[in-house]
């Protein structure tokens, strides 16, 4: 059996799914589920129970989502383009078409996977006459069609999340037997512009690969300007089995209007994650913004071996775009 929170998932899953239980004496198994075979083709629905491969969380499909992904490792086969506006040499890449879904984590097991990602990611911006610039829903997450073992339970209530029965009810007719309520549906469809993700980013480095998702935040009025927010998604996976530590980060942020910023610094959101064979990935994300409706990011993390010596990782370019069509800001949780 599988203790939940413990690790990553296994390879070859066993057929059931097993969590801790906490007892007076320790920690016990239960039985939560019975794993089914990964879709190879075709995407989950709404209400597909989960456990991540990658984290080793439990969660439940929201809705799915069909971006754009660029992997540069998988580069056409062309000549080296000159360098662009922003000084930074890129290959011609192609988009394919991938499927990502939003997903609630269950809260249960937020506490086994904090260090390695971050429950409050999906941030949003806050209204005009509120003191605080962001607020974050905890416990929503984006997941690749690949991050996914899909399970069955015959719990009804088998995730453990705030939004969980505002968002799904359960029905015996159905497979998945969670449905979407009404106001899951009115919650997507008003914050679609917010929570869309459209275009994903990969390229790997000496056995590091990094995967950005950029988000469009909206548009703010400061000070007689426009200020334009992103939100920027980043997964780090050491493929290879030797350990290494991310020390310092260096961004370059190129904007419409003509500036280019450089930020260094130490680590990611104040941490200097270790990447080991045991636990191979570390997720966070970050904000930019911009007085102007777009731009693009790339730049380098600096990594150290065991043995002390030093090497960067390439971060693939990405634009930043705005949704000109915007009408009103994001709503997040208010119905």
């Amino acid at each position: 059996p599988l203790a939940l929170g413990a690790g990553s998932a296994p390879a070859h899953p066993p057929k059931c799914l097993s969590a801790p239980r906490n007892r007076p004496e320790g920690k016990v198994l239960e039985t939560v589920g019975v794993f089914e075979a990964p879709k190879q083709h075709g995407k989950y629905e709404t209400g597909q129970l989960f456990l991540h491969s990658v984290f080793g969380y439990r969660g439940i499909v929201l809705f799915p989502w069909q971006a754009r992904l660029y992997d540069r490792d998988v580069a056409s086969p062309v000549t080296e383009k000159s360098e662009n506006a922003s000084g930074h040499g890129s290959k011609e890449v192609k988009g394919k078409t991938h499927t990502y879904y939003q997903v609630l984590i269950d809260a249960r097991d937020c506490p086994h996977i904090s260090q390695r990602s971050q429950t409050e990611a999906v941030t949003f911006l806050a209204n005009h006459d509120d003191s605080r610039a962001l607020y974050a829903i905890p416990g929503l997450d984006y997941v690749s069609h690949e991050d996914i073992l899909p399970y069955s339970s015959t719990d009804q209530v088998p995730i453990q999340h705030e939004l969980f029965e505002r968002f799904l009810m359960y029905d015996q007719t159905k497979v998945p037997p969670f449905v979407a309520r009404d106001t899951l549906c009115a919650w997507q469809e008003k914050n679609h512009p917010w929570l869309e993700l459209s275009d994903v980013h990969r390229e790997t480095t000496e056995n590091i690969r990094v995967t950005v998702i950029p988000f469009y935040m909206g548009m703010r009025e400061a000070q007689n300007s426009h200020v334009y927010w992103w939100r920027y998604c980043i997964r780090l996976e050491n493929l290879d089995s030797e350990v290494v530590q991310l020390r310092e980060r260096h961004w370059r942020i190129f904007s419409l209007s003509g500036t280019l910023e450089t930020v260094r610094g130490r680590g990611v959101v104040g941490r200097e994650p270790v990447l080991s064979k045991e636990q191979p990935a570390f997720q966070y994300s970050s904000h930019v913004s911009l007085q102007a409706s777009s731009g693009h990011m790339w730049g380098t993390f600096r990594f150290e071996r065991p043995d002390g010596s030093h090497f960067d990782v390439r971060i693939p370019p990405f634009s930043l775009e705005s949704n000109k069509d915007e009408k009103t800001p994001p709503s997040g949780l208010h119905w």
